[in-house]
């Protein structure tokens, strides 16, 4: 009998993981590259305050 037709891993444990397919399981126990830095930089505060100050000058060009 061929097994190629189950389309669920019985060696997994959670229902998700159990119903993803062979290729994606491979990739999902696999250890992240690198760490993420959260650190805000200049750049971050000043997307942030250019942002707020267009935003505000459209609303308040379309008020008045």
């Amino acid at each position: 009998m061929r097994r190629a037709l189950v389309l669920s891993s019985e060696a997994a444990r959670h229902w998700f993981r159990a119903s993803l397919p062979q290729r994606r399981a491979a990739f999902a126990d696999l250890p992240a590259s690198r760490t993420v830095d959260w650190r805000l930089t200049s750049d971050d505060v000043r997307g942030v305050a250019t942002t707020y100050f267009a935003t505000l000058a459209a609303v308040f060009a379309f008020i008045v």
